[in-house]
């Protein structure tokens, strides 16, 4: 176990399993930094910054209280959202979830959220400003994704596998309404021992893409 506030700056690195080892070689993320970082949801806290070992970009990990790594683990992977997070955007429910999540945690006393930078859903900001003036000519969002030659969802989950691995938690109470992302975790190592629902209000503006998600994208809204 690494308490919260003796934590090493540098995690150390798991040895790794069968599971781990096929990662290493497709994902693997090293621990470079970690500090106390007091936040609203919970002044005892932590940010970890994990950096992939091919030059792409870095993910984080935020430590709520001192979650034991004995039994599953309150987490979240939440992918970035610029114009949800920290815009407060309408369009989508990204920031209210994050928010959300981290005031479960920060309530239960203990939680992990990983917040794995994949804009997007994994294909950019850019892109995903190509992909909202598209829905404005009436496309959804898969449609659009599609029109600009990307996959329903380019993210890669199996970073966050990896991240908890190294961080010493092997089962979690995953909060997510997408069965892709238990799928991938349970099939990199991690345990789902619970799906914990992230339902949060709808407005005008996301109505559309929350039911597209639950349409074509299998979310369980």
């Amino acid at each position: 176990m690494v308490p919260v506030d003796d934590a090493p700056p540098e995690l150390t690195r798991l040895a790794p399993g069968p599971a781990l080892a096929q990662l290493a070689t497709e994902a693997a993320m090293i621990p470079v930094a970690a500090a106390r970082l007091p936040l609203q949801a919970a002044e005892r806290s932590r940010l970890h910054i994990f950096r992939p070992d091919n030059g792409d970009a870095e993910h984080y990990a935020v430590e709520i209280g001192d979650p034991p790594r004995d039994r599953p683990v309150l987490a979240r992977l939440h992918s970035a959202c610029f114009t949800g997070d920290v815009l407060g955007s309408l369009k989508c429910d990204c920031g209210p979830q994050l928010h959300a999540a981290l005031a479960a945690m920060g309530e239960q006393g203990s939680g992990v959220l990983l917040y794995l930078n994949q804009e997007g859903r994994g294909i950019g900001l850019a892109n995903k400003m190509r992909a909202y003036a598209l829905q404005n000519q009436g496309f959804d969002t898969v449609e659009a994704n599609h029109r600009l030659g990307f996959n329903d969802d380019e993210r890669d989950f199996r970073i966050g596998a990896d991240i908890l691995r190294r961080m010493g938690f092997g089962a979690v109470r995953l909060m997510t309404n997408n069965p892709r992302k238990v799928a991938m975790l349970e099939g990199h190592g991690i345990a789902v021992a619970e799906r914990v629902p992230l339902i949060t209000p709808t407005n005008r503006f996301n109505q559309g893409y929350l039911a597209v998600k639950a349409a074509k994208s299998g979310h369980l809204l």
